[in-house]
């Protein structure tokens, strides 16, 4: 593995979800790093890629209430445990679940284990908030899927907050999800 800049020079082979990233946020202006590898779609494949990217790769979570009526996209560091009760209490929700496939695929154009920020692009309804555990946002740099688990980007933070939300038309909501150390296991 290696870092790049940019888009790949040939897309030939690579999905059209992963082109209409490279092609988006060309578009914005948004200069970002990638590198290529075999499918990563567990916290642990991404260990490796991390290091590459220097950065940390996000937890991205995709979240539904009971009823199936609202979905979240949560984003928050790869090594941080994730407990239902510490997200819902913050959005003032009831008891949130993992969404379907199903859903991540209508609304955001993604498979499981490629969930990232950049799915927001698709998601042309507004039918997912997104919702950033405040270290994600205050960190100078943030890596992703674009779209697909064979490819991890890297950005500057602000970049998304202030070009690629604006222009996906999402804002999202902060979150402070605790950091349970081993001692105490929450």
């Amino acid at each position: 593995m290696e870092l790049l800049k940019g888009r790949p020079a040939d897309v030939g082979g690579r999905e059209e979800r992963e082109i209409r990233v490279y092609d988006f946020l060309d578009e914005l202006g948004i200069e970002y790093f990638r590198t290529d590898h075999e499918e990563a779609n567990t916290m642990e494949k991404c260990n490796e890629i991390d290091r590459i990217l220097d950065t940390i790769i996000c937890k991205n979570l995709f979240l539904c209430n009971r009823q199936k009526t609202d979905f979240y996209l949560l984003m928050m560091p790869g090594d941080k445990p994730f407990k239902t009760k510490d997200i819902t209490k913050q959005l003032g929700c009831s008891r949130l679940s993992f969404a379907s496939p199903d859903f991540m695929e209508e609304f955001l154009d993604i498979k499981p284990g490629a969930v990232s920020v950049m799915g927001l692009m698709n998601d042309k309804n507004n039918r997912v908030q997104l919702v950033i555990d405040r270290p994600v946002i205050e960190s100078e740099t943030l890596g992703c899927h674009p779209c697909v688990c064979t490819s991890s980007l890297k950005f500057m933070t602000k970049d998304i907050i202030e070009k690629f939300l604006p222009a996906v038309n999402h804002k999202p909501i902060i979150v402070d999800m605790p950091d349970y150390d081993e001692e105490n296991n929450g």
